[in-house]
């Protein structure tokens, strides 16, 4: 029987994604054929699968890490927010509607046996499965038909490692306090805890550590320090892309939209030395030393489009442009820079339009057909090739895309405006490709660095490695993964 493990933690933001990121590959650098799996995920950075699905990025930056292409079965119920009350639901790969909040917590349940179809698959393809859990078991609210946490882990028969985040504090609390209101059968799958994003020696903290252990009965695997290397992997949740920008050099700016998606395709720019990048939270205005505002990606248009307005940052934009400074729109912000979105079907709310940012002589048409593919691309201006992928609902017309930003499969793709300042393109993941990074930003005048981006990526997954390997027991810990009785048997 494949081995199996799950990291779960007493809340969300604690580690979980890095922490398996790690692992995978701390397990591939020891000869291990590993996966990494989570039943399900709530998140709009979504990645497009080698088997042409969708599935939260971190769960790709998983599978880079045990060296597997992306696949469906590694997510197998994906969440996409798109209101404050509701969901889509991407069940293996697929679209499958959207659900308000109250809907799914009662049909749930219905989704274990896709989740169990994935899972099992993924065990007769590896030696060891890695699974990320979701929120945390002490939700015991949320305990009924759960696929998440321990629903998932006692149904599957896989024991639990349970995560800690000291940096937020009361760590103690939150560890021997799931232990206190897990049900009896729940807390039996934990075989121990590991405690996360310690900043200092870790050896002040061998009080607390030790009583942990004694009042819940369970092992530690360790204290990991605070990961430095943490910034250049992409981040999984937007709370996460705010960070101090560069105080000198030539300023991207991209605001914060509320459904805001696939936002680490800035990642690659935070790398560059000669670039400053800004990401601007709700409530405060577009920096006017800003040279380039790249609007990004969003699971919702046209309600992104309405609270870009009410934050007034249609007015800082019209403001940038009049100074001469350059818009890139990327999907989504694509669609927003045209003349007009249309949604007659109602796919994203309300059937109707909305007016755009008339940047763009472009106009959107939301269709229930979703683009999901990977693609090899030619810049239009440069020449240079890259490889991308779209992931997008709706289809995007007008004069100024007889300007195309780039050509895929020999069709001409995005738009560029007559001053040519102004550029929109379905592209997701373009400056990843240090070739293309390099001639976008020479055309802007700058000089890109000489780093690859997925060649630091790749040394930041071995340091990551190195740091799990160097301050948690993984023999222990490995030795772990041995599947237990499922409830049924």
């Amino acid at each position: 029987m494949t081995r199996a493990l799950m990291i779960q933690g007493t809340g969300s933001n604690v580690g979980k994604s890095m922490l398996v990121a790690g692992l995978c590959r701390a397990a591939l650098r020891r000869g291990l054929s590993v996966v990494p799996f989570k039943p399900q995920n709530m998140s709009n950075n979504a990645a497009v699968t080698a088997d042409g699905g969708e599935i939260g990025r971190a769960q790709a930056l998983q599978a880079r890490a045990c060296g597997r292409e992306p696949l469906n079965d590694m997510n197998p119920v994906l969440l996409k927010p798109e209101t404050d009350t509701g969901a889509q639901v991407v069940v293996q790969g697929r679209a499958r509607g959207a659900l308000r909040a109250r809907d799914y917590g009662a049909r749930k349940h219905d989704l274990m046996p896709a989740v169990l179809d994935s899972f099992s698959r993924l065990c007769a393809s590896s030696e060891l499965v890695l699974v990320e859990g979701a929120g945390s078991p002490a939700e015991i609210n949320l305990r009924a038909g759960d696929i998440a946490n321990m629903g998932f882990a006692r149904a599957a028969g896989v024991p639990v490692v349970l995560v800690g985040d000291i940096d937020r504090g009361g760590v103690i609390a939150q560890i021997v306090g799931t232990k206190a209101v897990l049900p009896s059968a729940d807390a039996a799958m934990i075989r121990g805890f590991a405690i996360n994003k310690f900043r200092g020696d870790p050896c002040l903290f061998d009080d607390g550590y030790a009583m942990i252990a004694a009042r819940t009965g369970w092992r530690g695997f360790g204290v990991i320090p605070w990961f430095d290397g943490a910034a250049r992997l992409p981040a999984e949740d937007a709370v996460d892309m705010a960070g101090a920008a560069r105080a000198r050099g030539f300023h991207v700016v991209c605001p914060m939209l509320s459904r805001i998606a696939n936002f680490d395709d800035l990642d690659p720019l935070k790398l560059e030395p000669g670039l400053r990048v800004s990401m601007v939270p709700p409530g405060q205005a577009l920096p006017g030393d800003a040279d380039l505002v790249i609007l990004p990606g969003t699971k919702s248009t046209r309600g992104d489009l309405a609270f870009l307005r009410a934050q007034g940052w249609d007015v800082d934009l019209a403001a940038h442009v009049r100074r001469g400074g350059h818009v890139l729109g990327l999907c989504g912000g694509y669609q927003m820079l045209g003349r007009r979105i249309l949604d007659p079907e109602g796919l994203e709310g309300v059937p109707g339009e909305t007016p755009g940012l008339g940047l763009l002589d472009v106009t959107t048409r939301m269709r229930a057909d979703k683009t999901l593919s990977r693609v090899g691309a030619i810049h239009a201006e440069t020449g240079t090739t890259f490889s991308a992928y779209e992931i997008h609902i709706g289809a995007t017309d007008g004069p100024d895309r007889a300007r195309p930003f780039a050509h895929v499969a020999g069709q001409p793709e995005g738009a560029v405006s007559r001053c040519g300042r102004i550029s929109g393109s379905y592209l997701h993941g373009l400056f990843s490709e240090d070739g293309f990074r390099r001639a976008w930003l020479g055309r802007l005048g700058i000089k890109g660095g000489d780093a690859g981006y997925d060649a630091t990526v790749e040394d930041t997954l071995d340091a990551l490695a190195a740091h799990l390997e160097a301050h948690m027991d993984l023999d222990a810990l490995f030795a772990s993964a041995t599947r237990l009785p499922t409830e049924g048997q």
